[in-house]
């Protein structure tokens, strides 16, 4: 028994590893593909490129994993079938059930290492990842003069050059503009030849420029938009310095990322939700203390007034008019102490102000749902993460009893029908898992059904074929399926005749 479990122990590993990293190198060129642009260009080293694509590498764990789970095990347990390994082996008096004992411990040893990394390495590495992915995103494009384009890289400087020489240092006709006044053209550096060197720590850049002229248009003198006074400079050689340090990396402080949910293990994700549930819990107590308070009018002055005319439409219109007289005279029914203190002249006045008071109400009434539609959205990606951290760790264990099953009834290993069923199974996995967790976040299902609706879905599946792989169901035999219609047309034909 123990070398038939040690056999089935390295038959699984070596696919499980290789479609693993496989996975997770498709999902890393998409990532590539995706952010392409934002890396070209800006001079980014190695140990950046190298770190950022390790960073980005883990994220996509929780996608690969599973994957490689479902076409390892349909590949493992096919290629069995399909050589008849899984024949002898029940020929020999050993169930499949028992044949597949020691990778049920390896994938439930699986899952509770990928609970352990959704947990505490995900967090860490999302923080990095989201730090490092912004200070790349934010790095300028690297210093490069191009001939015939003006550059306008280096801020308050245009530079253009006419040609350059194939050791890219040297350069002809070049044009400076100095736009450090904040007045247009009026500074211009003109040269002939150049020489353009980086400084040893990379940080600065050097002009050394031949046979040329500075142009300064004069600014301080009255009326210097009529007269245009200029002044120019002629020199054999001139040296300028342009600073770089814009151009480097620079690394953001990580604590501005660190309080994001995707950043969070489980025991801070359970601070963050009951202090953003107390947050709201309280301001809706503020709010619904405030609009009681805003409702009573026992505080009401008595105003002095007078009957005002409004315009209404073309005519001018008593806003007496503008109410019936259950509201006008609501002292007589309810015997209000503010109304009933009011004459008829003083009502308009109470009722501009009871206006006024409710357009009041209705605004802030906006603003609040507004605001309490924000902090519910932040308080529900909470708890979908939350979720999330256990659903990896049950995806690894479903996809086992999925792949292994199916695999031993389909009988078919290599690369071809094995990727074909894990594919079609996980993409719909992944759609519903997807389409359940938007409309969680839109407030549109429950936090709890729409994060394991996927699950849900697919756990009757990996039963079903588990129940019919181990009874040794023929379910994809084509001869079984014939006998069972013929039994249908049959029993069909004697309904008729009765």
């Amino acid at each position: 028994m123990k070398k038939l479990y040690s056999y089935m122990l390295r038959s699984y590993l070596g696919p499980f590893l290789f479609t693993f990293f496989i996975a997770l190198f498709i999902l890393l060129m998409q990532f590539l593909w995706k952010w392409i642009d934002e890396f070209v260009g800006k001079g980014l080293e190695w140990d950046v490129l190298t770190r950022l694509l390790f960073y980005a590498s883990t994220t996509f764990v929780p996608m690969a994993l599973p994957l490689a789970i479902l076409l390892s095990s349909i590949m493992v347990f096919g290629n069995m079938g399909e050589h008849y390994e899984l024949v002898a082996i029940k020929a020999s008096g050993i169930s499949l059930r028992t044949a597949m004992k020691p990778l049920v411990i390896l994938s439930v040893v699986i899952s509770i290492g990928a609970f352990l990394f959704s947990n505490y390495v995900l967090p860490v590495t999302n923080l990095k990842f989201g730090a490092l992915l912004y200070d790349v995103r934010q790095k300028k494009m690297t210093f490069n003069l191009s001939e015939g384009i003006f550059y306008n890289g280096l801020e308050n400087y245009v530079i253009r050059v006419e040609k350059k020489d194939k050791d890219d240092k040297t350069i002809y006709g070049v044009l400076i503009y100095n736009h450090t006044s904040r007045l247009g053209n009026v500074e211009v550096v003109s040269a002939k030849k150049g020489i353009m060197e980086l400084t040893p720590d990379q940080k600065k850049v050097v002009f050394t420029l031949f046979d040329g002229y500075n142009y300064k248009e004069v600014t301080n003198q009255k009326k210097y938009r009529i007269t245009r006074p200029f002044e120019y400079i002629k020199f054999k050689k001139q040296v300028l310095v342009f600073d770089l340090s814009a151009f480097k990396l620079n690394k953001t402080n990580e604590d501005l990322f660190k309080n994001h949910y995707t950043m969070l293990n489980i025991r801070q994700l359970n601070t963050a939700i009951d202090s953003l549930s107390g947050k709201l819990t309280q301001r809706q107590k503020t709010y619904e203390e405030s609009f009681i308070k805003k409702l009573d009018i026992s505080g009401l002055p008595k105003p002095q007034l007078v009957k005002k005319k409004y315009k209404h439409k073309k005519e001018p219109v008593d806003i007496m008019t503008l109410f019936p007289d259950s509201v006008l005279n609501a002292e007589a029914k309810y015997k209000h102490p503010v109304l009933a203190d009011n004459t008829l002249a003083d009502r308009p006045g109470i009722l501009e102000y009871a206006l006024k008071n409710a357009r009041n109400l209705k605004e802030s009434t906006l603003f609040y749902q507004n605001e309490k539609r924000s902090r519910k959205s932040l308080i529900t990606k909470h708890e979908v993460v939350w979720h999330q951290k256990f659903k990896l760790s049950i995806a690894c264990l479903l996809f086992f009893f999925v792949g292994a099953p199916l695999g031993a009834i389909i009988r078919k290993g290599g690369l071809g029908m094995p990727v074909v069923m894990s594919v079609f199974i996980f993409v719909i996995y992944h759609v519903i898992s997807m389409t359940a967790e938007k409309a969680v976040k839109t407030d549109e299902m429950n936090v709890v059904l729409g994060v394991w609706l996927s699950t849900i879905v697919i756990l009757p599946l990996g039963l079903f074929l588990t129940w019919k792989a181990t009874t040794d169901a023929p379910l994809l035999d084509v001869e079984s399926w014939k006998q069972f219609f013929e039994k249908l047309k049959i029993k069909g034909k004697r309904k008729l005749t009765n």
